[in-house]
């Protein structure tokens, strides 16, 4: 999973899809100066939902962060707008080393690039990346098709009928979605809701008929007795080891490279070099603790750490990402 970012923006050109963009560039002006550390709590904002799959990630690295940071790290989730209003604060907060964020890739980079947007990839400054996540195709354990191909004939001989759920206009699981239909040359009627969690709930409750989400947002709905979703086809060039028994796109001759997300820690534009680097620091320790690793494990997590630099060209291979590819797929 760690190489796979790394890959995209290789592969992008050569398959005309990538995941891109770069962020802002942290103050220089404390570069090499004294050693910084928070003297009180720190804001961390979320732009999704309690409970969303964003938010559980961060719960569960910032709870685990206080340790090495040395201060409480306090979830602010600020919802709405498919992500706008926490990033919009976000980019305008004090670049004082007592808010940063969680954003989501590429959710972030293709609404930077929207007309009018108030923030864009130099409103922020990289800190970390946090979790690399693969995309699936999802639906209800009962849903009538058992596999993706059934999914994908239904969808072509009733055009526009079939809904999907998505986590938001043009966001990360719109695009799956996109690159789905596109490549299987079906029409569909998709569904924008505030996050990923209210998403999945439509999809649970019947309001749509499937949906695209990454593995460890769907990880708890997918096994057990009590198992409400089942997946149909993974956005991958090999089968994912957690899910051996299903299909990649490709290999049903659609879709046929790596699609996912990425989740990440930023600043505001401003923030002092010092500032960056406690927290990459910090951060870096805590990814790298042994109960932390394990406690991702178990909530279906991958974490795939990426220093300041490394992040910072990720955002900037976003950026290209949804300028040259995001964009042609919601052309009509």
């Amino acid at each position: 999973m760690n190489k796979k970012l790394a890959w995209i923006g290789m592969a992008a050109v050569a398959a005309g899809l990538l995941i891109g963009g770069c962020g802002g560039k942290a103050k220089s002006d404390n570069a090499g100066g004294a050693a910084w550390k928070p003297t009180k709590d720190v804001k961390v904002i979320v732009a999704y939902k309690a409970g969303s799959g964003t938010d559980t990630g961060a719960r569960l690295l910032t709870n685990s962060a206080k340790k090495y940071v040395g201060q409480t790290l306090v979830i602010e989730n600020k919802p709405g707008a498919d992500g706008k209003i926490g990033w919009t604060e976000l980019s305008k907060s004090k670049p004082d080393g007592y808010t940063i964020g969680f954003i989501n890739l590429p959710t972030y980079t293709t609404l930077a690039q929207m007309e009018g947007s108030a923030f864009t990839d130099k409103s922020i400054v990289p800190i970390c990346n946090h979790l690399t996540e693969t995309a699936v195709v999802v639906v209800r354990k009962d849903a009538k098709w058992n596999d993706l191909k059934s999914l994908v004939a239904d969808a072509q001989a009733n055009p526009g009928q079939l809904k999907c759920s998505t986590n938001g206009v043009q966001a990360s699981n719109h695009t799956a979605a996109q690159l789905l239909a596109q490549s299987a040359k079906f029409e569909y009627n998709a569904v924008p809701y505030g996050g990923t969690a209210d998403q999945l709930l439509a999809l649970r409750q019947g309001e749509v008929d499937f949906s695209c989400a990454k593995v460890a947002d769907v990880a708890k709905l997918i096994n057990g007795e009590n198992a409400e979703l089942k997946v149909l086809g993974v956005y991958a060039e090999k089968r994912d080891p957690a899910l051996p028994d299903v299909p990649t796109l490709g290999e049903l001759g659609y879709y046929n490279k790596w699609y996912g997300s990425a989740r990440a820690l930023v600043a505001p534009k401003g923030t002092p070099d010092n500032i960056i680097k406690f927290y990459e620091d910090a951060f870096k320790k805590t990814m790298e603790d042994p109960e932390v690793k394990s406690a991702h494990e178990k909530a279906g997590m991958v974490i795939d750490f990426k220093d300041s630099k490394e992040l910072g060209k990720m955002i900037e291979e976003q950026m290209d990402f949804c300028k040259n590819v995001v964009s042609k797929l919601y052309q009509k």
